[in-house]
């Protein structure tokens, strides 16, 4: 193997520096110290879904199609696979180099396309995905002794030590199964991605103890690979950092709603959204045409057209201590039938997922049932990014670093696709929400969160440790691994290789012509992004 990359999902000097000083993670400790280490700048958003396709790629989301875990065709959603990365990732222009690669739980890679290697998808695939070649998971559950994509059951079902143990095995299915194939198609490029490292902040935040258990169990796995495999080169990166959010949670269609924005309904709507009461309970947020209302989802709904809606009936029962006892008692399409939702159709502006870190216009002629005209369309939107830049907490400070048109953020041909206004938390500490909750502002659903900042290494042959990292940015690193590899980047690319490797200079590749879009075959993946705080 000449390159090696490893991925390292949120991974950040933050996370990394105390566990390097207790002596938790060995392994990684010793390829910084040994090679060339720094900061690396996520893009915006900085969520896994986005985040990894421009990793792969080198290019921004405007080039490559893909800001959030869920795509959209008007109002309609489905959640995102890899037909939806309209650019070549970096095994497939390897593979036109005659260059082969070993692909292992990178997310967002799933359903696979033709290349000369392997490929085991990772987050947002099903749990029995399709994999390349066709069969190769069947080879890899007998190699190893059984291979999974999640995390078995409901985390809420799992004690700690269950977590913990889901965690240690989730490293080691992931390194032995990098190992195996490794050893079967003997590539020349190699990328490894480790989920949980992310997963763990999502789940047990507070818990030291877990986190040094699931980066322990990844430096291990690493270690391992380094001995078998002896890569030239490794290269580790992450998508983004992780750290606490410490200020407030911004409803965005609350603050939509009361100026006049954003226009509500209940029952099935048009939000992928599902009420405060069952954020963890993520089912498919669609009515079935063919099924009955029950009695209590009828009841609910009338309620809620009086006023009477589950986001009320839940913080009275939270406010009593009963909303567990609702949860296991009350279905979810019952909770459904009297959420207030926003309404695309009938607003002018609205956020569609919190994840997209962004507001949509509803345009005539653009949106199945826009509201706003064309013509208006710059006025709307400059009145819209002007209230948003003075929005202010409870505590008097800044809500956003920045509120910007999208074609300030994005290039290319799917800026079309993006929010029409992007919004950037402050420090990335306030936490944005699409629920409709009552106030503007409460408090963090979750007390850790997506940072801006993750990490960049690299260690080995071609890597001048003295040269450092420079301003490093997420799309510099497929550039960077092309050249480890004497490959030229693309043209299209975005970044450019990092100062610790030698340039090859860049190179016209053909066009991308991808197939039309898969659609998402495995609704229990919406509940996993649910469970874990990416959907609402």
């Amino acid at each position: 193997m000449r390159t090696l990359l490893v991925g390292i999902d949120a991974a950040c000097f933050p996370v990394l520096d105390p566990l390097f000083e207790a002596g938790a993670t060995p392994t990684l400790d010793r390829l910084f110290a040994d090679g060339v280490a720094g900061r690396l700048e996520s893009q915006i958003p900085p969520w896994t879904p986005s985040a990894w396709p421009s990793l792969y790629t080198g290019v921004n989301p405007g080039k490559h199609g893909v800001f959030d875990f869920l795509t959209f065709d008007g109002y309609d959603w489905d959640v995102v696979n890899h037909s939806h990365v309209r650019e070549h990732a970096l095994w497939e222009v390897l593979d036109r180099r005659g260059l082969s690669s070993v692909v292992v739980n990178v997310p967002v890679t799933y359903p696979p396309r033709e290349f000369d290697g392997a490929l085991v998808p990772g987050y947002t695939a099903p749990e029995d995905p399709e994999c390349h070649p066709a069969g190769l998971l069947e080879d890899v559950r007998a190699a190893i002794g059984g291979y999974s994509v999640y995390a078995p059951g409901e985390l809420s079902d799992r004690d700690r030590g269950e977590t913990i143990d889901g965690y240690r095995e989730a490293a080691r299915m992931r390194g032995e199964a990098f190992r195996y194939l490794a050893d079967r198609f003997d590539p020349e490029f190699g990328f490894v991605e480790f989920q949980y490292t992310d997963t763990v902040f999502h789940e047990l935040p507070e818990d030291d103890g877990a986190i040094r258990a699931a980066y322990a169990a990844v430096d291990e796995q690493i270690d391992a690979i380094l001995e078998e495999c002896d890569p030239d080169t490794v290269v580790v990166a992450s998508d983004h950092g992780i750290g606490e959010y410490d200020g407030y949670e911004f409803r965005v269609n609350e603050f939509l709603r009361n100026r006049g924005y954003a226009e509500t309904t209940r029952g099935g709507g048009s939000l992928p959204s599902w009420s405060s009461v069952v954020r963890n309970n993520l089912m498919r947020g669609e009515a079935d045409a063919d099924r009955t209302p029950s009695p209590l989802e009828r009841a609910l709904d009338l309620a809620a057209r009086v006023g009477l809606t589950s986001q009320r009936l839940g913080a009275a029962l939270e406010a009593v201590g009963l909303d567990d006892l609702a949860l296991e008692y009350v279905p979810d399409d019952a909770i459904r039938a009297g959420t207030e939702r926003v309404s695309f159709p009938e607003s002018a502006a609205y956020m569609r997922s919190r994840i997209e870190c962004g507001i949509r216009l509803n345009v005539a002629g653009r949106e199945p049932e826009g509201v706003v005209a064309p013509e208006e369309y710059d006025a709307v939107r400059e009145s819209l990014i002007e209230a948003l830049r003075e929005v202010r907490t409870p505590d008097g400070e800044a809500v956003f670093d920045a509120v910007l048109p999208r074609e300030a953020v994005f290039d290319g041909p799917y800026v079309e696709d993006a929010a029409d206004v992007v919004l950037v938390p402050a420090d990335y500490d306030h936490y944005l929400s699409s629920l409709l909750l009552g106030d503007e502002f409460g408090e963090p659903w979750q007390s850790h969160n997506h940072k801006r900042y993750g990490i960049v290494a690299a260690a080995g042959a071609g890597v001048d440790a003295s040269a450092g990292v420079g301003d490093a940015h997420l799309f510099d690193v497929a550039p960077t691994v092309l050249a480890t590899l004497g490959v030229p980047a693309s043209e299209r690319m975005d970044g450019r290789p990092l100062p610790f490797v030698e340039p090859v200079g860049t190179e016209r590749y053909s066009d991308f012509e991808g197939g039309p879009a898969a659609e998402a075959v495995d609704r229990d993946v919406e509940r996993r992004l649910s469970d874990m705080g990416y959907l609402e």
